[in-house]
């Protein structure tokens, strides 16, 4: 855990402070609002208080543009709970459109690319703007033609290429609703997700690599065919062989992506306005213990919330290149997408991280000249393991920053990053949270980086760890919960009319409030440190303790890869807290090693932290989105059936489960 004294790794300087869009936005509101903050916290506790007044804020500094004006910008019916609550009434106005406001003029040329493009099989390549709108209307028109309109369902199962970001604004643009999957999912796994949404359009690659491995995806196509009865057209895109075809039975209309880039489009095509609260897409929870719930957020509560966390919190800017190694089965693809909306340049990549090598997506954050890169902490951590030191093999000019999400960085991957990757670099630890496609805390352009600890809490996200009686505590752990609405937390989930599922899964656990589902600690500088998710928490002798501060000590240990931690109440017999430990190749794990590790966590944390077992397993099962399974873990050691513990495929590997049915008696 972090010190409070501990030096910053990075503290920016005056001209870096002085450029950012933060300081922009407070220098503005002093001009504007005649309202002057002395630092960040200040504008914080306004920014969380007077929420009328912010949001307001945002809309006016980014100039949102809305066909009709709003007349009150937030209208919260109850305090029960924040469900119901308005924002921005009577606006309307459309996602795609304000990206298009960063095309190119005529007079301004065509000075930066729209997307640019790799994969495994592919080198970098270019989308201009002038490509990207005509393929974006192309495929608006082809919707339209199919009978797709207004509040329709567009379903995909795309991999991370520019065809799946020509789709979703072919599909924002016309008022429709997108939800997407990555080719990877099963049948099963995307009929979870589509199947109630009853869609009317389907996008789809005949196949995807990976690891340099060519997968056909012919029969999950034609399953999905089958069981989504509601479609209208299906959209072929031949990715792996660009003469392949469709040709399993369906009576919907396929149509090959070139022969719809063909259609005869309108002279001007109108983008579709839509009220502030219309949906946008629905996104879907992890469903590593059940089905994924179908999130839905709305068009102006994305827009304003990724103009933010983008354009203040990540410093975003007209030109610059933004990149996230995602895909668009995770909630990251859509946020990615919202740099976008800032004027930068979004760097796509299909493939694995560590294929050909673990320094290909260095490579090419030289090659495209990436400013903002960003990963899930379990790469830089596997680079920091492979002893990979980027410094010494791309020079990395244009890196501004470094992002990380998924699991928790610790610190070793803190120091990693600015000894192995570049010492000037501002990093920026995400929570990213699916319940409003965004993160709650994270970078802020103003503040120095402490080795291990989020930077802040972001404006307008009233959050604060609390204890059993939901008051706010400081450094020490709590719950995080969110205090007040924000334009982006769900509108509802699917197929939930009465909103029980909803004020289950979020205002249940402390009513009023909007349960973040973290573990946290609040420090004295006003950064936060994560603990784990609270499902997943240990609890000794009335104890709290946060698994992440058990990975931090222990995968200190140069024979150790990888750990996991769960703590089960087993009736008659206590509380048992095993520790499974990932070991190097070549090390075994000996008692003396255990040891060790004992010893470490009784010094360096304290006695409720050592383990009552040490045991080596060959892998730590991760989620998707690079999340350790701790929750499904403790329920399969409990005596639960795997396949009921989890679902599988929601798992990167879902194989790894197996050896934990070994360790029940």
């Amino acid at each position: 855990m972090p010190h409070p004294t501990l030096s910053p790794l990075y503290t920016p300087d005056r001209r870096t402070t002085s450029q950012s869009l933060m300081k922009r936005y407070m220098d503005w509101l002093f001009i504007k609002k005649g309202l002057y903050f002395r630092d960040y916290d200040d504008l914080w506790d306004w920014s969380v208080t007077d929420l009328e007044d912010f949001w307001e804020s945002i809309w006016q500094f980014f100039d949102v543009q809305s066909h009709t004006p709003y007349h009150q910008v937030v209208f919260r019916p109850n305090r029960v709970d924040m469900i119901g609550t308005e924002w921005f009434t009577g606006a309307t106005l459309n996602y795609a459109e304000h990206i298009f406001r960063h095309k190119p003029t005529q007079t301004r040329g065509e000075r930066t690319p729209a997307l640019l493009f790799a994969s495994e099989r592919h080198s970098l390549t270019t989308v201009s703007w002038e490509s990207l709108e005509h393929q974006v209307v192309a495929v608006a028109t082809h919707l339209r033609q199919q009978g797709v309109g207004v509040g329709d369902r567009v379903v995909a199962m795309l991999p991370n290429i520019p065809e799946a970001i020509v789709a979703f604004l072919a599909t924002t643009s016309i008022g429709a609703v997108w939800s997407s999957c990555s080719p990877d999912f099963s049948a099963a796994s995307v009929l979870d997700r589509f199947q109630e949404l009853s869609p009317k359009a389907l996008l789809v690659v005949d196949g995807y690599s990976h690891h340099g491995e060519l997968i056909d995806n012919t029969d999950t196509i034609s399953e999905l065919c089958r069981r989504l009865p509601t479609l209208k057209t299906l959209i072929w895109i031949p990715y792996l062989d660009n003469t392949s075809k469709f040709t399993g039975r369906t009576a919907t209309n396929v149509i090959l992506w070139h022969e719809v880039l063909a259609i005869e489009t309108p002279d001007e095509f109108v983008f579709e306005p839509v009220p502030f609260d219309h949906p946008l897409w629905i996104l879907y929870t992890s469903g590593t213990t059940g089905k994924p719930k179908a999130i839905t957020q709305s068009v102006g509560g994305c827009l304003l919330e990724h103009l933010k966390a983008l354009g203040l919190h990540q410093d975003v800017r007209v030109g610059d290149r933004y990149f996230w190694h995602t895909n668009p089965g995770s909630m990251m693809w859509n946020f990615a997408i919202g740099s976008m909306l800032t004027g930068a340049t979004l760097v796509l990549y299909d493939g694995v991280a560590s294929y050909p090598t673990l320094n290909v997506l260095w490579q090419l954050a030289e090659e495209a000249r990436i400013n903002h890169f960003g990963n899930e902490a379990i790469y830089y951590m596997a680079c920091q393991r492979a002893d990979l030191t980027p410094i010494n093999t791309s020079k990395l000019t244009y890196l501004r920053t470094i992002s990380s999400t998924g699991s928790i960085l610790p610190p070793e991957g803190f120091r990693w990053i600015y000894e192995s990757v570049k010492p000037t670099i501002w990093l920026t630890a995400l929570s990213e949270t699916t319940d409003i496609c965004s993160s709650f805390v994270g970078g802020n352009p103003l503040l120095p980086v402490y080795e291990g600890e989020i930077q802040c809490r972001w404006l307008g996200s009233k959050v604060e760890a609390v204890d059993e009686q939901a008051k706010p505590v400081r450094g020490k752990l709590g719950e995080m919960v969110v205090m007040e609405p924000m334009p982006s937390m769900p509108l509802y989930l699917w197929n939930d009319p009465a909103n029980s599922r909803y004020r289950t899964s979020y205002f249940e656990e402390y009513p009023g409030n909007f349960w973040a589902g973290d573990y946290i600690q609040i420090t004295e500088r006003n950064g936060v440190l994560i603990h784990g998710h609270a499902d997943a928490t240990l609890e000794r002798q009335g104890v709290r303790i946060g698994t992440s501060e058990i990975y931090n000590a222990v995968e200190r240990f140069a024979e150790i890869a990888d750990s996991l931690i769960v703590g089960l109440d087993q009736p008659g017999k206590g509380y048992f807290m095993p520790l499974f430990v990932v070991m190097k190749n070549g090390f075994p794990l000996t008692n003396e090693l255990i040891k060790r590790i004992k010893l470490a966590l009784q010094t360096q944390l304290s006695v409720h932290h050592v383990p009552d077992a040490v045991y080596s397993i060959s892998e730590v099962p991760y989620t998707i989105s690079g999340k350790k399974l701790e929750t499904s873990v403790r329920k399969i050691l409990s005596g639960m059936d795997i396949l009921l513990a989890t679902n599988k495929d929601t798992l990167r590997n879902p194989a790894s489960l197996r050896q934990f049915a070994e360790f029940v008696k």
